[in-house]
């Protein structure tokens, strides 16, 4: 019997990236997976799960709309009848100096990383407060509380964010039985951390993409699946002592006090 056997998990942003992987990994464990995304590769994604004989429905929203969010959650407890777990996965970056970016740069993180979160919670929590039971995780970063580089202002600014989010919430719900905890990735082999090396150097986005790989400890990017399986871990009952929290799955990239110092 898998972890998490019987449960019913809503996964934000699953049409690709860390959002697929969270995906497969929770089916792999006997979750029934809902699949928020815009994109119609959710559906694709959702026909192959259950094909293999997972249990998995695609749902089309673009959380930062709260009215398709609602719709959303209906779609998903007409179907399964509950929602046992939250994984507020999907997010946006965009690179660009300050002072170049414009306030529509701005409020496409803040509407997608900060108002999608708000959004997909609102419209999931009372169905776990009515439940007495509940797994909240919403995907941070290691980017913006506790590391930036450049051109990531928009960016660090809402994944840190939804850290103070975390640990409010945590706050909150404790009493109803529910957890809220935040992962906080490094760089992960998405098509998101490819746009990211292509920003930096559209000329030789691989020499960008080598530099990460270098500057962590463990020498490579992670897998999806690998912070797949922290989520999974995070939202079975394994964890059930864990709440208000950030965990960070990044192979030692924040670890290095400097580039020069050392035997």
């Amino acid at each position: 019997m898998g972890k998490l056997e019987g449960k019913v998990a809503l996964i934000t942003g699953a049409s690709k990236g860390i959002g697929e992987g969270i995906a497969r990994t929770y089916a792999k464990y006997g979750a029934k997976v809902v699949l928020l995304a815009r994109s119609s590769y959710v559906d694709s994604l959702a026909d192959e799960l259950n094909k293999k004989g997972f249990e998995a429905l695609a749902v089309k929203a673009d959380i930062a709309n709260k009215g398709e969010v609602e719709s959303a959650v209906k779609s998903a407890v007409s179907k399964f009848g509950k929602i046992d777990i939250l994984v507020n996965n999907a997010g946006v970056c965009k690179l660009g100096n300050f002072l170049e970016m414009t306030d529509d740069d701005r409020d496409f993180h803040i509407d997608v990383n900060i108002k999608g979160v708000w959004n997909v919670t609102k419209a999931v929590l009372p169905l776990m407060i009515k439940e007495k039971y509940g797994k909240i995780i919403i995907m941070s970063s290691v980017t913006g509380d506790m590391v930036a580089d450049a051109g990531e202002t928009a960016y660090a600014t809402t994944k840190a964010a939804l850290v103070g989010f975390t640990k409010s919430l945590a706050i909150e719900v404790a009493k109803h039985n529910i957890t809220v905890n935040a992962i906080c990735p490094g760089y992960v082999e998405t098509p998101m951390a490819k746009s990211i090396a292509m920003q930096s150097n559209g000329e030789n986005p691989e020499e960008v993409t080598k530099g990460i790989e270098n500057a962590v400890p463990l020498k490579r990017l992670a897998k999806p699946e690998e912070v797949g399986e922290l989520a999974a871990f995070l939202g079975s009952d394994e964890s059930s002592y864990i709440t208000g929290t950030q965990v960070v799955i990044d192979g030692g990239s924040t670890l290095p006090e400097t580039v020069s110092v050392g035997v």
